[in-house]
């Protein structure tokens, strides 16, 4: 079941960041409080291959965020103290040391387990313990949330395990929905900042068509 449109769960999630800081961090009410958007980026494991690349690429493009009034926060089920390990192992041994946004420890999967987004599909019923057991590692997908000022998802987008975001893209997805915000306007295929937007209704569709799609 999508988020989008719908409110962000009011749950609150031990985090940590590079300085060894933790704290209780409510997605939803952080959103409120600051009167800020929020990027809320899931990846399944520290320690690993694909996912260092991505908490790189996010702080790389930190500053383009923080210029949109917006948050980082990334997330995982690892704990925090295996989160702070990692922020301080260097990146030519696999870590992701110069991260500096606050990282999830979703470790009783409370979250991510409300969110839908644990990779555990593989679930079965042992008949010799009467127990549920999953198969694998019960981690997240590479999820991402879009979350605005009012902790409403505006976008909401899960990639399986070895699939790399594109963070570039939520930087175009956080101008088109401030544009709608502020001009009332909507975005149509491949808009970027700057561009011509249209009214949302057939004749402001009619002149876009002709003017950008002759």
């Amino acid at each position: 079941m999508t988020l989008v449109g719908k409110k962000f769960p009011n749950i609150a999630v031990n985090a940590i960041n590079n300085k060894g800081v933790s704290q209780n961090l409510n997605i939803f009410e952080t959103a409120k409080k600051e009167g800020k958007k929020v990027i809320l980026f899931w990846y399944p494991k520290d320690f690993t291959f694909v996912c260092p690349t991505e908490l790189h690429a996010f702080q790389a493009a930190l500053s383009e965020f923080e210029k949109r009034n917006t948050i980082v926060i990334g997330a995982s089920c690892d704990s925090a103290e295996v989160h702070f390990a990692w922020l301080n192992t260097p990146k030519n041994n696999g870590g992701i040391e110069g991260v500096t946004y606050p990282l999830l420890a979703d470790t009783n999967r409370n979250l991510s387990s409300q969110l839908g987004i644990l990779d555990s599909t593989n679930e079965r019923y042992d008949e010799e313990t009467g127990m549920l057991m999953i198969d694998g590692d019960n981690v997240t997908y590479r999820a991402t949330y879009l979350i605005d000022e009012e902790g409403t998802v505006f976008h909401e987008s899960v990639n399986h395990m070895p699939l790399g975001r594109n963070v570039s893209e939520f930087l175009r997805l956080i101008d088109a929905y401030s544009h709608v915000q502020k001009n009332g306007e909507v975005c149509p295929a491949n808009w970027q900042e700057g561009a011509t937007a249209m009214n949302a209704n057939r004749e402001g569709v009619a002149e876009y068509l002709s003017q950008h799609l002759n």
